[in-house]
């Protein structure tokens, strides 16, 4: 009879350990869609809103720049003014009446071609006529008529490429910071994806996990139930094996919610809706090819940190962008000199024609020229200034300096992650094997007569968990590799993502 009893249990354990050992499907209501980590990445570039946003800062902050350019543009205007004056008299002392006074009838006009040159200089092309009449002349027609050009030069404050061109530099600063922050952006969204789609790939891993360990607990529990009929097993089993059941179907609950949570996250990296069509699906996930083992060097890829890290080239723009700042401030604290002169030819004639003949053939020349000074006498707000951009431009050093020893721990703690979840991966990989082979010699053990349905649910059990461990090592070391790469400023160029400028 004992026998007999034993054979009847290897049997139904066999068939429990068959059934535990598939890999079932994660239940879902949800109709799936697959995506793989490429297409999810792709996705990403064209819908994520953090990109997006981004990229109308950068075309906005190009668009400033174009704006500083407008300072040398030429400006035309053209004016004209009309004037009439009665000149005031006194009441004659005899007949207590005003005399008519004299009148004075002027016409002006006005056209020229005004602008400033990169180094301060303002001109001035143009033409003037000025028609006067009036008693003193009896009404007839003079203009005078004036062609030429005059500008002004800055020597101390305003003067020079650097203070003229100083809004001009900082627009463009500010533009190339707005490009490295994009690409900050995009390197950001995309290893974020990376880590969403890994994240997501492991929650159903530990789903199919609770799953396969729900199936272990009700097979137990049947074969508990069969024993105890053929009064082999105490009630006592059977109610323990019920509560091993329910218990699983917690896991199950915990871990789908888990796998909708991680899908949630990643649908919010990869499209744009806005509507609650958004949680009506799920993903099927392509498998992630094996990641290769590397070896990093944290000292050697320091350089290229320097070089390719958004952040750091933020840091050495902003820094450029205080030094520019201050070098005009400092020029503003100066005094102001400025040359002015003039240069042209001037005509008087009763006919405007002939008045502008005389010009345009330069009978009458007309020329000045001259020095403007100008010294405040406490500079009280040009030296705050001055004071105020000196500590900016430390400050921006000083913050350079921090983002420098920022790379340095970031990237030797990124290197230090791969190589731990490297060994981790190799450890889980050993644990799973073993794990395996316990399981199968408990298996030829229970055949044998020597072990019991509880011991050998327990290793699958403890297989399924060496998964799960092994599942969760090569999502944290795909992790790793991504994020090595995002601290070297490498991902795009890792996955071959060309950036385009962006677009508003």
């Amino acid at each position: 009879m004992l026998t007999i009893r034993r054979i009847l249990a290897s049997l139904s354990l066999a068939i429990a350990v068959g059934a535990g050992a598939a890999e079932p499907a994660p239940a879902s209501s949800l109709p799936l869609k697959k995506l793989s980590l490429e297409d999810a990445i792709q996705q990403a570039l064209a819908k994520n809103f953090s990109i997006k946003i981004s990229g109308f800062g950068a075309e906005a902050s190009r668009a400033r720049m174009i704006e500083s350019f407008g300072k040398f543009d030429p400006v035309l205007t053209g004016q004209y003014n009309f004037s009439e004056d009665e000149g005031a008299t006194l009441r004659d002392p005899v007949t207590g009446l005003r005399p008519p006074g004299p009148e004075t009838k002027s016409d002006s006009y006005d056209l020229s071609l005004r602008g400033l040159l990169p180094w301060g200089l303002t001109y001035s092309l143009g033409a003037t006529s000025n028609n006067t009449r009036g008693t003193f002349n009896l009404f007839a027609d003079s203009y005078s008529t004036f062609a030429g050009v005059s500008a002004t030069q800055p020597l101390l404050r305003g003067g020079g490429f650097g203070a003229t061109t100083a809004s001009v530099r900082i627009a463009m600063t500010n533009s190339r910071i707005s490009e490295w922050q994009y690409r900050d952006a995009v390197i950001n969204t995309v290893t974020r994806v990376i880590f969403a789609y890994n994240d997501l790939n492991f929650a159903q891993a530990v789903l199919r996990s609770a799953l396969r360990s729900r199936e272990l607990a009700a097979s137990l529990l049947a074969e508990n139930e069969k024993r105890h009929k053929v009064g082999s097993m105490s009630e006592f089993d059977v109610t323990s094996a019920r509560s091993r059941l329910a218990n699983r179907e917690e896991g199950i609950i915990s871990a789908e919610r888990q796998v909708r949570d991680a899908e949630n996250f990643l649908k919010q990296l990869i499209t744009d809706e806005r509507t609650p069509e958004l949680l009506a699906y799920g993903f099927e996930l392509e498998p992630v090819p094996p990641a290769p083992v590397v070896v990093v060097d944290a000292a050697a890829d320091f350089r290229v940190a320097l070089e390719k890290r958004p952040d750091y080239q933020q840091a050495r723009l902003a820094l450029k962008r205080s030094d520019i700042n201050f070098r005009l401030t400092r020029n503003q604290a100066l005094p102001r000199v400025d040359l002015v002169g003039s240069y042209g030819y001037s005509g008087l004639d009763p006919d405007f024609g002939a008045s502008r003949d005389t010009v345009r053939d330069e009978d009458f020349r007309s020329y000045s020229y001259g020095a403007v000074v100008s010294i405040p006498l406490t500079f009280t707000a040009e030296r705050g200034r001055y004071r105020a951009a000196k500590m900016e431009r430390r400050q921006a050093e000083t913050d350079l300096q921090r983002v420098e020893q920022d790379i340095v721990v970031r990237v030797g703690n990124a290197a230090g992650n791969i190589e731990a979840t490297r060994k981790r991966l190799e450890a889980a990989k050993r644990a799973r094997e073993l794990a395996q082979y316990t399981l199968d010699a408990e298996l030829k053990r229970l055949r044998a007569g020597t072990s019991s349905t509880f011991f050998v649910l327990q290793q699958q059990e403890l297989l399924s968990g060496a998964e799960v461990s092994e599942s969760r090592a090569i999502s944290d070391y795909q992790k790793a590799l991504a994020e090595y790469d995002r601290q070297l400023g490498l991902t795009l160029e890792k996955r071959s993502i060309a950036l385009e400028k962006p677009r508003g």
